[in-house]
């Protein structure tokens, strides 16, 4: 095992990491940004090092730093967290040729799946059935235009570096193919300094179901079922739930059965996601995320089973502690993604909280790193809070849920909570009946 693990991340994540290194009795390192200097996984870490001024790209993307902050603390791994450095197969490759472990896949498997493209390609070469498009990054208005007509308006062009809705087009004619691409490709650009995009058939309504992987170094795979992560807004996840309300036993199984062997053949390491476009009974891969998911606490209350430490022991060696039948799924769990955001708007906000209670009681739990008297910098990722919630059955799951948001207590700065609490209110919600459009029509009518 490890000897000490420096965390290089910021905010709840990073308190999640310190929370599993303290339970496996690892000493942790927080690294900082100048604005993070009284951050709570600043304050409770058994050490902390400032590695530069706000800016990410002057902090928390600046791998010259933290390395430096590992030799300074003598750590022997690192934890990217998500977001930042998580996904970057170059710093993966530049810590392991310190003799630091990176607490995550091989840098070739995130490398291959950062690229849509490649990675659609691998998953449908590994079984996994995939969105029907192109094969491989458009490059000219022709091979947009003969594709499009392929497939079958509408279609989607998507970045083939890209995420977070980010150089994403919807085309619902020939006459929009111009445009929407040089507009998909100049985001693109922007946004990962790769301009290669590709198309896909646009599905109407589609759920967004996602299965959470583990795989250990000695060719044991497992899954700890799905999650529904269909109520989005610009891409974004918003709420999250497990187990889905569409999917049974049986078909749950299927998939499950499908993706351990995809993921075995590929010969991945650590956890993962696949994430699956559902609609009309069928499948289709989209991407896979390299990484711990914002939304995995869901999976951890409905498995009791903490992610966030078999991703340590499977990156020191060790085996997975379960086979597949060893996993029980036990009621149901919802995510809200509490952001420091306008409730209608979405206008970040950052400041200064003057207040913070959290709600408590039987089956809720908070991940946060907020507290009275801090103050919200303006250089970040506005999630502020996760409040996660478990019941026996869904029903109660969701009483609890308006509970806790009535009870959470946020001042100095806007919420979401407001969204959420209204979003309780309405029948497709409670009854499960959403899709991956339904929020944002929702909002529109607002």
């Amino acid at each position: 095992m490890f000897q000490k693990i420096l965390i290089a991340n910021r905010g709840e994540i990073a308190l999640r990491i310190y929370r599993a290194c303290h339970d496996l009795g690892i000493p942790a390192v927080a690294v900082h940004s100048t604005v993070d200097d009284d951050a709570m996984h600043v304050r409770l870490a058994d050490e902390s090092v400032c590695i530069g001024p706000a800016p990410a790209a002057e902090s928390y993307l600046n791998i010259p730093a933290i390395l430096s902050a590992c030799e300074i603390s003598q750590a022997d791994a690192i934890h990217p967290g998500y977001g930042f450095l998580s996904e970057n197969s170059k710093f993966a490759e530049i810590v392991e040729a310190h003799d630091i472990t990176f607490i995550g896949p091989k840098p070739e498997h995130i490398q291959l799946m950062g690229n849509k493209i490649a990675a659609k390609a691998k998953m449908q070469e590994l079984g996994i059935p995939v969105v029907p498009g192109s094969d491989e990054k458009i490059n000219s208005e022709q091979d947009a235009r003969r594709i499009a007509a392929d497939v079958g308006y509408p279609v989607i062009i998507k970045a083939a570096a890209g995420g977070g809705g980010r150089g994403m087009k919807i085309v619902l004619d020939e006459s929009q193919i111009a445009l929407a691409l040089s507009t998909a490709q100049n985001e693109a650009k922007a946004a990962f300094a790769d301009d290669s995009v590709y198309i896909e058939k646009y599905m109407s309504t589609p759920r967004h179901i996602e299965l959470q992987i583990a795989a250990d170094s000695h060719g044991n795979v497992v899954h700890f079922g799905e999650r529904d992560c269909s109520l989005q807004r610009r891409h974004q996840k918003v709420l999250e739930e497990a187990p889905s309300l569409i999917l049974d036993d049986t078909e749950r199984q299927r998939m499950g059965d499908l993706v351990c062997d995809a993921v075995r053949k590929l010969g991945y390491l650590g956890v993962g996601t696949i994430e699956f476009l559902y609609e009309n009974g069928e499948f289709y891969f989209i991407e896979m995320n390299t990484r711990i998911q914002v939304e995995h606490p869901v999976t951890e209350m409905i498995t009791g089973i903490d992610l966030v430490q078999e991703q340590i022991r499977i990156a020191a060696g060790e085996s997975l502690q379960w086979q597949q039948s060893d996993i029980t799924f036990s009621g149901h769990a919802i995510e809200c993604r509490i952001n420091a955001e306008h409730p209608k708007t979405f206008i970040p906000s950052p400041g200064l909280v003057t207040r913070f209670h959290v709600p408590g009681g039987p089956g809720i739990r908070i991940d946060s790193a907020i507290y009275a008297g801090y103050k919200i910098p303006p250089f970040y990722d506005s999630l502020i809070a996760k409040l996660i919630v478990h019941g026996s059955d869904r029903n109660e799951c969701l009483l609890r849920l308006d509970r806790a948001l009535r009870e959470f207590v946020v001042e100095g700065v806007e919420t979401t909570i407001p969204l959420f609490v209204d979003l309780l209110q309405q029948d497709a919600i409670r009854d499960g009946n959403y899709n991956i459009r339904w929020l944002e029509q929702y909002l529109k009518l607002e």
